[in-house]
C-alpha cells in the first residue's frame, strides 16, 4: 500500500514539476484507487491515514517552495489543501456503503470537480493544484480549453483514471475473461477514444486557430529590473529603483519601431509603493515615469504600485481601513496604473488577493482580533468589479487591455471578465522572487499559457525577476526572459476580438458537476435513512 500511495503522489507531482509530463496525470490516480479497493476488500482500518498521507506528499512535493517565503504559510497550504482532498476521498468511501456499482466513483469525480470550482471563489483560496493545470506545459493537447476551461482537463483526468481502474478491477476479479470478443473490442475502442480523442480534437482546433491569425498588433516593451523583493522596500530607495528601470525602458523604446503610433511598456507588480490614489500625479515615481513616457508620444506605461486611498473623516470608512492620524484613514491596494506622459491616469486594483500577505479572510471576525493584538495582518482592499486599462495612441485611439496582477492569473473564470469587458489582449505583472529559484515561478508562468488558450488572447507578462515573456493566443511561448537577470524584452502582441465559448458561458463543467454532486448527495442522504432490506 505504501508503494501505491507513493506512486500516486509522484505521478501527480511530476506534471507540475517537469515540462511535458502532463499526460502522467491521466493515470496518476489509478494507484490510489487501487489502494482504496484493496483496503476495502481487506477491511483495513484507518484508511484515511493512507489517502491523507498521499495528498500531503503530493502537495509537499509540488508546492513546498511556498515555505521559502513563509514557513508557516507553506505548511498551512500543504496540510490544509491535502485535508480538503482527503475529506472528498472520505466522503467517497462513505458513499460506497450506500451506493452500488459505478455511482460511488461518479460521485467522487463530480465531487472533486465541484470542489475545484468552488475553491476558485472562496475567501481562503489556493487552487494551484487544480487537476487541469497539469497540462500547462502540454498546450498542444488541450487547445479545447477554449470550450471547457481548466476543469475540462480535470474531467479528462478523472475519466481516464476511472476507465483504467475499471479495466484493472475487471481483469483482477476475472470478469474480463468472460466478456465477448465484441465487448472487448468496444471497450478497447472506448478507452482509446477517451485518451486520444481530446488530443485529436486539440490538433483540429489548433490548425483552425493558427490559420485565423489576427492582423492588428501592439508593440510592447517589458522591463524586468531584477530587484530583490526582500531588499527593495528596506535597503533600496525608490529613487535607486527608478534609476534601474529607466534605462531599461529607454532601451526597449529604442528597439521598437519609431513609426509606431503606440507602444505599451510593462513594469512589474509593486514596482513602487505608497502612491496615493486620490492624487496619483503628485507622486514622485508617477512624475518620473510620466516624464519618460512624454519623450515619445504614444508611450503607455503600466506601472505596478502599492497604493493608498485616503479618507479624511472622523470614523473609519470601512473595517479594513488603517488610521494615519486624527481624522485621517487609508485603505491599501495592490494596483496597476496606466500612465501616458500626460495628466491622465487609469488605475486597477487587484481583486484576487493572497491570503496572509494581502488578505485577511472574514474581516468581521479577524480584523477586531488583529486590532486587539496590535494590527499585524494584511488588509488590502480588492476591486469589486474588473475594469480595463486603455492604451492610448498618438492619434487618440484606444486599445483596451486587461491587467492581471500576479495571483489573479491562475483564476481562469475570473480572467474571462477582462475579455467580456472588451480586452483585446492581456497583460500580467508579477513578483515571483519571494520563493527563490524553485518550481514556483515556473509553474506560475506556465499557468499563463492556460489563460491564453481559454481566452484566446495574446499575453505580455512582466516579472520583477522573471519569468517575463510573450505568449500567443495558442498558448505558445514566443519569447521569454531569463530568471534573476536584469533584462528588456521587446515584441508585438496580436489584438483579438473574438469570444470563446468559455468566455461566453464561464465554467459550465464546474456548475454541472456541482449540480450532480448535490443530487447524488441527496440520494446518498435519502438512502442513509432507508432500511437495508428495502434498498435495491
Amino acid at each position: 500500500m505504501l508503494v501505491l500511495a507513493f506512486a500516486t503522489a509522484l505521478l501527480m507531482s511530476l506534471p507540475f514539476l517537469v515540462n511535458g509530463l502532463g499526460p502522467l496525470a491521466l493515470v496518476g490516480l489509478v494507484p490510489l484507487l487501487c489502494l482504496d479497493k484493496i483496503a476495502s476488500d481487506l477491511k483495513v482500518r484507518k484508511v484515511w491515514l493512507w489517502h491523507y498521507g498521499t495528498f500531503t506528499a503530493w502537495n509537499a512535493i509540488t508546492v513546498w517552495w511556498i515555505c521559502n517565503a513563509t514557513l508557516g504559510g507553506g505548511l498551512f497550504a500543504i496540510l490544509a489543501n491535502a485535508a480538503q482532498m482527503s475529506v472528498i476521498w472520505a466522503l467517497f468511501r462513505a458513499s460506497k456503503k450506500l451506493l452500488r456499482g459505478l455511482l460511488p466513483y461518479i460521485f467522487l469525480m463530480v465531487m472533486w470537480i465541484a470542489w475545484e470550482h468552488w475553491y476558485f471563489d472562496t475567501q481562503i483560496s489556493f487552487p494551484w493544484l487544480v487537476l487541469g493545470n497539469a497540462f500547462a506545459n502540454n498546450t498542444n493537447i488541450i487547445q479545447w480549453y477554449e470550450f471547457t476551461g481548466t476543469l475540462g482537463g480535470s474531467l479528462w483526468i478523472w475519466a481516464c483514471n476511472l476507465s483504467v481502474f475499471g479495466l484493472l478491477v475487471s481483469a483482477a476479479e476475472g470478469r474480463f475473461a468472460y466478456w465477448t470478443a465484441w465487448a472487448k473490442r468496444y471497450c478497447a475502442a472506448g478507452v482509446l477514444l477517451l485518451f486520444a480523442g481530446p488530443i485529436v480534437l486539440s490538433a483540429i482546433v489548433y490548425n483552425n486557430r493558427k490559420a485565423d491569425a489576427a492582423k492588428e498588433q501592439l508593440d510592447v516593451v517589458i522591463a524586468q529590473p531584477n530587484i530583490d523583493p526582500y531588499h527593495k522596500f528596506v535597503s533600496m530607495s525608490q529613487a535607486q529603483q527608478n534609476g534601474i528601470i529607466a534605462p531599461l525602458i529607454e532601451e526597449g523604446l529604442a528597439k521598437t519601431d519609431t513609426a509606431a503610433k503606440v507602444v505599451m511598456v510593462l513594469t512589474p507588480e509593486t514596482f513602487t509603493r505608497y502612491v496615493p490614489t486620490n492624487y496619483p500625479q503628485e507622486d514622485n515615481t508617477v512624475k518620473f515615469i510620466n516624464a519618460l513616457a512624454a519623450r515619445r508620444p504614444g508611450t503607455n506605461v503600466i506601472l505596478g504600485a502599492a497604493t493608498k486611498t485616503y479618507y479624511f473623516q472622523k470614523q473609519a470608512p470601512n473595517i479594513l481601513a488603517w488610521q494615519a492620524g486624527e481624522g485621517i484613514w487609508f485603505n491599501t491596494h495592490n494596483s496597476a496604473l496606466m500612465l501616458d506622459g500626460t495628466d491622465r491616469s487609469q488605475i486597477f486594483h487587484k481583486s484576487k488577493l493572497v491570503l496572509g500577505t494581502e488578505l485577511t479572510p472574514y474581516p468581521k471576525i479577524f480584523i477586531p482580533l488583529d486590532n486587539w493584538l496590535g494590527g499585524y495582518m494584511a488588509r488590502d482592499v480588492a476591486q469589486d468589479e474588473i475594469s480595463l486599462l486603455d492604451v492610448v495612441s498618438r492619434d487618440g485611439a484606444k486599445i483596451p487591455v486587461g491587467c492581471a496582477i500576479c495571483y489573479e492569473s491562475i483564476y481562469g473564470e475570473y480572467c474571462t471578465g477582462y475579455v467580456r469587458k472588451g480586452a483585446r489582449a492581456l497583460t500580467i505583472i508579477t513578483n515571483d522572487a519571494w520563493w527563490g529559484d524553485t518550481p514556483g515561478y515556473r509553474q506560475h508562468f506556465s499557468y499563463a499559457r492556460l489563460r491564453a488558450i481559454e481566452l484566446r488572447r495574446d499575453i505580455a507578462r512582466c516579472g520583477n525577476t522573471g519569468i517575463s515573456g510573450f505568449i500567443n493566443s495558442l498558448g505558445e511561448v514566443e519569447a521569454r526572459g531569463p530568471w534573476m537577470e536584469k533584462t528588456v524584452l521587446t515584441g508585438k502582441i496580436a489584438l483579438h476580438d473574438d469570444i470563446t465559448f468559455f468566455v461566453r458561458t464561464g465554467d459550465v463543467i464546474g456548475r454541472i458537476c456541482g449540480l450532480m454532486f448535490v443530487l447524488l448527495l441527496l440520494i446518498l442522504i435519502s438512502r442513509r435513512f432507508i432500511p437495508k432490506n428495502l434498498r435495491k
